[in-house]
């Protein structure tokens, strides 16, 4: 690659990791955040509701927004609304300023995330240097998620308005670059096209319904759940009938015609639920059963982040070598492996007994966040990337959104007594959530994938080899 070609990567490639830092720093800072603005259980519920509502709601309607307005464009707009209200979060002094700002935070996030992704996937040919530059990307991206508990963790010690103030310094930096170094490309001709808004407007409002529903799963009756998620079903079939009709469609349901793209959507969401599942349990397991600190846990999940190295790094040449279908199953195995090798921590087993997990958990993001990000895109038309991205990263939100909804339910039943062990039964038995999610995922990627994204993966390489 270029020099131009690097600069504009690590831009993109540190915006998605300010994403992913985002979140990860929010959840260990929450504690903090209660005792100094006295907020009740539910008003801290939603501050992390708000951000999972605005960012998995409209992420469609922002890649949509990237193709059809300028990919460029939407990005630094999204980038800068998202330094903006970053810093309102850390200036809040009550509960309401603090929502409001992780809502508009998150939809910045949405619109910013697959602009960033198609800016790749369109500025990099496909092939092999494309396939480079989305293994950089996402290990970086996926370095956001398992370092962000371990920088939220440092910086709650001073403030937890730091965990709100870092990103900011870190926007105004990529902000400046991305001006200088993303090159202007011709806005696209909308002539003869109509923004389907009446499509965007009810996707937004399923997708929003839906992560509300599984995000307030724990904290309401079932009625209550099953309407809200029957409603958004309902708004999911009203959706299809419109973009079958409508000549402009938001989503051109063709593109769901893509096997490979549904899969990876599939896995993805799967992926994130059970990461997202077990690192809440392992938080609370090192806290609240084995108390230790904030800094201790954090410290003691820095491991994971090894993905920061390895990504880019050795995943790049493991695809090159056996394609990316392969490592895509290698890293959902040890996803599996990590989810059951930490079932058998107990009330005294020592960290060294807990390494293997979350070693395993590192290697899974190593292997797993890069391929996945490759085929969902690969074969999508250029003016389709930024839906392709948008998918891709409502799958993943959206499995955020469940994997902790399911976790914490199950946890909850399975302590509700008060005998001795209750505590570590509980943690076991919401365990078994992120391991089966990981089990399905492994299922998918041996069975729907392999021979054929194998196949796939094959001609690529002979064609980059001839080339």
């Amino acid at each position: 690659m270029k020099a131009r070609e690097w600069g504009v990567l690590l831009v993109l490639s540190g915006a998605i990791f300010l994403e992913g830092i985002d979140v990860a720093m929010l959840n260990i800072a929450l504690p903090s955040i209660r005792a100094e603005l006295g907020l009740s259980t539910g008003s801290l519920q939603w501050v992390v509701s708000a951000y999972v509502l605005g960012y998995g709601g409209f992420m469609l309607l922002g890649g949509r927004a990237a193709d059809l307005i300028g990919r460029r464009q939407v990005f630094l707009v999204a980038l800068l609304v998202f330094l903006l209200f970053s810093g309102l979060g850390g200036l809040a002094e009550n509960s309401a300023t603090l929502i409001a700002a992780r809502f508009i935070t998150g939809l910045a996030a949405a619109f910013m995330t697959p602009a960033g992704l198609s800016i790749i996937t369109t500025g990099f040919e496909e092939g092999p240097k494309r396939e480079r530059a989305l293994m950089i990307y996402g290990g970086i991206g996926a370095g956001g998620f398992t370092l962000g508990m371990v920088i939220g963790g440092l910086l709650t010690t001073i403030d937890w308005r730091w965990v709100f103030f870092m990103p900011v310094g870190l926007s105004a930096v990529l902000l400046v670059a991305a001006l200088i170094l993303i090159p202007k490309s011709p806005r696209p001709d909308r002539s003869g096209h109509r923004f389907d808004l009446f499509g965007g407007l009810t996707i937004t409002a399923a997708i929003v319904l839906l992560v509300f529903g599984v995000e307030r799963a724990t904290h309401v009756s079932a009625a209550w759940t099953i309407g809200t998620i029957g409603l958004s079903l309902a708004l999911v079939a009203l959706f299809v009938l419109i973009e079958r009709k409508t000549p402009e469609p938001l989503v051109r349901l063709g593109i769901f015609r893509s096997g490979s793209l549904v899969r990876a959507n599939l896995i993805g969401m799967l992926f994130m639920a059970g990461f997202f599942g077990f690192q809440f349990l392992v938080v609370l397991y090192l806290q609240e059963l084995r108390g230790w600190s904030t800094i201790e846990a954090s410290l003691a999940m820095l491991v994971i982040g090894l993905d920061v190295a390895l990504a880019p790094t050795l995943t790049p040449v493991l695809v090159r070598r056996f394609g990316n279908a392969p490592v895509l199953l290698a890293g959902l195995v040890s996803a599996a492996l990590a989810f059951g090798w930490f079932l058998t921590a107990g009330a005294d087993t020592s960290y060294v007994g807990m390494l293997p997990s979350l070693v395993l958990m590192g290697l899974a993001f190593t292997f797993a966040y890069g391929p996945l990000t490759i085929i969902a895109t690969n074969g999508i038309a250029e003016k389709e990337q930024g839906l392709a991205g948008g998918l891709l990263y409502t799958s993943f939100q959206f499995g955020a959104a469940l994997g902790l909804a399911g976790v914490a339910a199950v946890n909850v039943a399975a302590t509700a007594s008060d005998a001795p062990g209750a505590l570590l039964d509980g943690y076991r038995a919401a365990l078994l959530v992120p391991l089966a999610a990981a089990v399905i995922a492994v299922v998918l990627g041996a069975f729907n994938f392999g021979r054929k994204q194998a196949v796939q993966d094959e001609p690529e390489r002979e064609l980059a080899g001839v080339s």
